[in-house]
């Protein structure tokens, strides 16, 4: 009788019937998780990956699954490596920037090109629109690995501990870059993309290395750049530095049919759907808490100046997307992935990539 219970309820699972719930899990074999995440000390892993991975999954499970709970900072592992040890099975389940493995998987910058999306309303469809294209090239680029997340950070905005009052204003100035894409962009601007760890940034502010740097609005704010910085350009100059977590290929072909779909169902209702929701409040209050102006329930607002975004700002943005940052990443992969990108990003923005 209870083979039959379990054959039916797969047989109900696959054909779209029944919504798997903690009960149904009794039918299934238990499962383990090792999950490691993103930066330790920011919100996202605080309030996001850390609870999820490590207090609801058991808990939504009644104990079925099991797991344990890291970082990358905390292993003293580069954001980069994740993905490539998940792949080789070193791993289970990462998360990390996107932009931080670009070098192995060149497809995934185009998810989040510089200001290609000034608001978080089209930053989810373009997510949504791409995440096929970029659960193809997690694929094919790291041995078979599943794509489970895309999840924004809040707007990567511009940190100047010099005066500026516009996107123009960075020409000649020498700007800590979140990424590849968003070095070159600065580039065309006029400015110099420097690439320095994310803990250093404060120090190279506040000793004159660099003029300004780009992060996430609560990042900036927890980790203390309103202290070595005046001004605050907040357009997502930087993208928004999606995070995307990836499962093992044999890991996840090692799950049964039900396991696999109440684990991308629970990820997407409980974690992804819930970051996407908290970014606006997120980007509003590390605002606040930067300049002052507005609730900061964090600690202590800082006092930067906050820059406002003119019409030519936009109007010069689109100009180096078309003329310079698409067309870059357009020459490191092949014409399928242009091709994809057109059919997706392309087709929602009205910006057209070519090689």
């Amino acid at each position: 009788m209870m083979k039959q219970s379990t054959q039916l309820l797969a047989a109900a699972v696959m054909g779209g019937g029944l919504a798997l719930t903690a009960g149904n899990l009794q039918a299934m074999e238990n499962a383990s998780f090792n999950y490691v995440g993103s930066w330790s000390s920011l919100s996202l892993y605080q309030n996001f990956e850390r609870p999820f991975w490590e207090d609801h999954l058991p808990e939504a499970s009644d104990g079925a699954v099991s797991t344990q709970v890291t970082t990358f900072d905390q292993m003293g592992l580069g954001g980069g490596e994740v993905y490539r040890l998940m792949g080789r099975g070193v791993l289970e389940v990462v998360s990390t920037v996107a932009g931080y493995a670009v070098q192995d998987a060149p497809e995934l910058e185009g998810l989040d090109m510089p200001m290609i999306a000034p608001d978080l309303d089209l930053a989810r469809q373009l997510a949504d629109a791409y995440k096929p294209v970029m659960a193809d090239a997690m694929a094919e680029r790291f041995d078979g690995a599943q794509l489970l997340a895309i999840v924004p950070y809040p707007s990567q905005m511009v940190f100047c501990n010099a005066e500026i009052s516009g996107l123009d204003d960075l020409a000649g100035k020498k700007i800590r870059a979140s990424g590849r894409t968003t070095a070159e962009f600065l580039e065309a601007l006029g400015a110099e993309g420097i690439t320095l760890n994310f803990s250093e940034v404060p120090g190279a502010l506040q000793r004159g290395v660099i003029d300004c740097a780009v992060t996430g609005s609560l990042s900036g704010y927890s980790s203390g750049w309103h202290e070595v910085s005046t001004h605050l350009y907040p357009l997502p100059v930087g993208g928004w530095d999606h995070v995307v977590t990836a499962i093992n290929g044999d890991k996840w072909n090692g799950l049964s049919a039900e396991m696999q779909e109440w684990l991308m169902d629970e990820v997407a209702t409980n974690y992804e759907n819930a970051v996407w929701e908290a970014a606006v409040e997120e980007t509003r209050e590390g605002i606040a808490c930067l300049t002052g102006t507005g609730e900061c329930g964090r600690g202590d607002a800082g006092s930067m100046v906050l820059v406002e975004a003119s019409d030519d700002d936009f109007t010069n943005a689109t100009r180096h997307l078309e003329e310079t940052v698409i067309p870059r990443w357009a020459a490191r992969v092949s014409q399928q992935w242009v091709d994809r990108w057109n059919e997706t990003i392309g087709e929602i923005t009205g910006i057209t990539a070519s090689r």
